[in-house]
């Protein structure tokens, strides 16, 4: 998915990972499983954090927490 596409879908995508989140204690956790989900969705490797944080623009120490 690119990210004009994945910016279409945000609203249905933040629902749900809110809901699949919604065990998730701490609401950081919450919120970093959600831009996760988000980085699987968009185009490239899947197979590593590095790759994942890089189309987010995050470090990827931050979504292994």
């Amino acid at each position: 998915m690119r990210a004009g596409e994945l910016a279409l879908w945000r609203g249905r995508l933040e629902e749900f990972a809110a809901e699949v989140f919604a065990p998730l204690a701490r609401r950081d956790q919450r919120a970093k499983g959600g831009l996760y989900l988000r980085g699987l969705l968009l185009e490239g490797r899947r197979k590593s954090m590095q790759p994942v944080a890089e189309r987010l623009g995050v470090d990827h120490q931050a979504l292994q927490q």
